[in-house]
């Protein structure tokens, strides 16, 4: 495999039949586990709205979750090669998503909404800058047909 193509794999493994399979829509639990080679596995479900279980994650939760960590690793790679010391980050990212009359659905909207404290005299100005740069750079920011808007707070320590 080259440098610029890198594969990911995972299995999805359905834990929902609770006797009867399909056999009706309320018959069988939503509930799934995410597993990957060498990491831990991932207990999900659909959301609540479509019969899942809310102690789970869901595919929106962590959709929005990889558009998130994606922006705040570019984040904190620019920050480091640009002298912008970090001390802490989060995240209150927040997205919309739109049914339609046939039942299928799609995120509109996203706004990352990172907190973010750097060290003082570290350049607050760059530091707000950067979120752009790596908004550029996000895969997965850079594979959705959607805006994914960005409101940071930088607050000097």
């Amino acid at each position: 495999m080259s440098e610029r193509k890198h594969e990911y794999r995972v299995t999805v493994r359905w834990k929902g039949n609770l006797g009867t399979g399909t056999s009706g829509y309320r018959a069988y639990s939503r509930d799934h586990v995410i597993s990957a080679a060498g990491k831990p596995d991932i207990e999900a479900s659909s959301d609540a709205a479509f019969r899942g279980d809310p102690a789970r994650w869901n595919p929106e939760d962590m959709f929005l979750a990889s558009l998130s960590a994606c922006h705040k690793l570019w984040y904190l790679h620019f920050c480091a090669v640009s002298g912008v010391v970090v001390m802490e980050y989060e995240d209150n990212a927040e997205g919309v998503m739109e049914m339609d009359e046939e039942g299928s659905g799609r995120f509109t909207d996203v706004v990352l909404k990172p907190r973010v404290t750097i060290k003082a005299g570290t350049y607050p100005d760059i530091a707000r800058e950067l979120h752009e740069d790596a908004h550029e750079k996000c895969f997965i920011a850079n594979s959705v047909n959607f805006p994914v808007r960005c409101e940071p707070v930088i607050i000097e320590a």
